[in-house]
């Protein structure tokens, strides 16, 4: 099918849902795709922070092949071994003590807000049920994590919400104790605020996150889904901050390019929920898991440095650029603000040259997968050099 076809199909039969970029994508190999054309990309946005091997990584298609093979569902009703496996190398990993499997980010997100209001409903009663989330902050597209999610952007036409959150600035510790009260149940927060602009939080505003939910008895819940994995250079960001969760949201880069969301629960909450809480039919699938295994076993100490590594030779890079006015992130999450250029503009000069980026509000977004070569950085970021050093040619 070539490219002229494939979009006329998209726009007849799918929901109009997604700006799409003019691009149909037909193959991929680690850091580079292919198009229905021929024409070859190098890939900085994995999907979304999804493919965080890569495309088709030989371990991931190998895993996920043989569980087809042997067996690609059941039902929650009974027991598998991927999803058991997965479960154990988690919670080694982690240090949390149980796992609840979903299918997306979202629903990972709904995980850890039942199981907050769970906690603390048999701990205090029912009024214990408010959760404080960031303004800034996306927490997914179901109507309660869209409640949970501080931008109003994303609220228009969908109301009314769901009771129970509460809004509070990112870094201002004042106004989150005065929001803080006996019905604050958790503290949901991005380590790095991902559709927000690529915004890491600050040390001291996170400290005295930790501090109030260890003195009130409240829970604190980190989303995880596009920061965890390995995406930021340890295995889940809120390492780097030397906090110790109560409940954390996977999703993205666990299952490697396949649907899979996780609850990961901690100590305190390990026991919160109980049969008939919680549930989802494709929860812990097992092709899916398998694949995730894969992802769980490619990332090694040695893979999380180089991750460390390679973000580092890009925040260089870049930061060196004409036009760019800023480089924020963490890891291989980097937002790229420029003096006087809308971030989508540039990604759609790349997407031009063959190199994909995506954006973040105003900024250019990089999200490579993890196993992404020094040369293919290069090649990359030489194009997005060029097209910076002669933008005002560019766009005449």
């Amino acid at each position: 099918m070539n490219f002229t076809e494939l979009q006329r199909m998209d726009g007849d039969y799918i929901a109009h849902t997604y700006a799409r970029f003019p691009v149909g994508v037909a193959e991929g190999e680690g850091a580079v795709c292919r198009d229905t054309e021929g024409r070859e990309y190098i890939d900085f946005t994995s999907g979304i922070g999804v493919n965080s091997l890569g495309f088709c990584h030989p371990a991931w298609v190998q895993a996920v092949q043989r569980q087809a093979a042997t067996l690609c569902h059941i039902s929650n009703l009974y027991y598998t071994a991927p999803d058991a496996l997965l479960a154990k190398a988690l919670c080694e990993r982690t240090g949390c003590s149980r796992v609840f499997f979903a299918n997306s980010g979202a629903e990972a997100n709904e995980g850890i807000i039942k199981a907050a209001r769970k906690y603390g409903s048999d701990h205090y009663g029912p009024e214990r049920c408010e959760i404080i989330t960031l303004e800034n902050s996306f927490h997914g597209r179901t109507i309660a994590t869209l409640a949970a999610t501080g931008q109003e952007v994303f609220h228009k036409n969908f109301g009314p919400f769901p009771a129970g959150f509460v809004h509070t600035p990112a870094g201002d510790i004042d106004a989150l104790r005065q929001k803080v009260s006996e019905r604050t149940c958790g503290i949901l927060i991005e380590m790095v605020q991902g559709e927000g602009g690529v915004i890491p939080l600050d040390r001291a505003f996170t400290d005295a996150i930790a501090e109030i939910c260890a003195k009130n008895d409240i829970l604190l819940m980190v989303d995880e889904v596009q920061t965890g994995m390995g995406r930021t250079g340890t295995l889940l960001a809120c390492e780097q901050y030397g906090l110790r969760p109560d409940l954390v949201s996977l999703a993205k880069g666990l299952g490697g390019g396949l649907p899979i969301g996780a609850a990961l629960l901690f100590e305190k909450c390990k026991d919160v929920f109980g049969p008939g809480d919680h549930g989802t039919t494709f929860g812990g699938n097992p092709i899916v898991c398998a694949g995730a295994n894969a992802v769980m076993e490619c990332l090694t100490g040695e893979l999380l440095a180089e991750v460390r590594r390679k973000s580092a030779r890009i925040f260089e890079a870049v930061a060196k650029m004409p036009r760019v006015k800023s480089v924020a992130g963490l890891g291989l999450m980097i937002g790229v603000e420029f003096d006087g250029i809308a971030g989508r503009d540039v990604v759609n000069r790349c997407l031009e040259e063959g190199v994909i980026f995506l954006t973040a509000k105003h900024k250019l977004r990089m999200l490579p997968p993890l196993v992404i070569t020094d040369e293919q950085i290069d090649r990359g970021l030489a194009i997005l050099n060029r097209i910076l050093t002669n933008w005002e040619d560019e766009t005449k």
